[in-house]
């Protein structure tokens, strides 16, 4: 068996990734109104069936910024702000996207967040 053929994952069928992506986002957030986790599951129904069509590069990246779009429309700014800083999927913003910008320092600086190596190291490593 060649190593190519062992890193096929089996295809999931739009249904079964929209399940499981609606599932993540109201785990992550905590989303317990039932319309809007049927929303939301729509919303990743009819993505997950364009991306099936077999997209090229720049459609998929249009395709996510227009996930975000409606995301943005369908949760708090509160909710949409952890969704986008969540540090399992970061960073969530396609390149050159705009969605949030991050707030500045006092100083007028960007803060400065340390990487996911940054964040996981043990403490009594130097």
């Amino acid at each position: 068996m060649l190593a190519q053929e062992q890193n096929v994952r089996p295809q999931r069928t739009p249904e079964e990734e929209a399940s499981k992506q609606t599932e993540r986002l109201v785990r992550e957030l905590g989303i317990r109104d039932s319309v809007r986790i049927d929303t939301i599951y729509r919303m990743h129904l009819k993505y997950a069936q364009i991306r099936q069509k077999g997209l090229t590069r720049a459609e998929n990246m249009e395709r996510m910024q227009s996930i975000y779009n409606e995301l943005k429309l369908l949760l708090t700014p509160d909710e949409f702000e952890r969704f986008m800083n969540h540090p399992a999927e970061q960073p969530r913003r396609p390149r050159g996207a705009n969605v949030v910008q991050q707030k500045a320092t006092p100083s007028g600086e960007a803060p400065n967040k340390p990487t996911q190596r940054e964040e996981f190291q043990p403490a009594d490593r130097p």
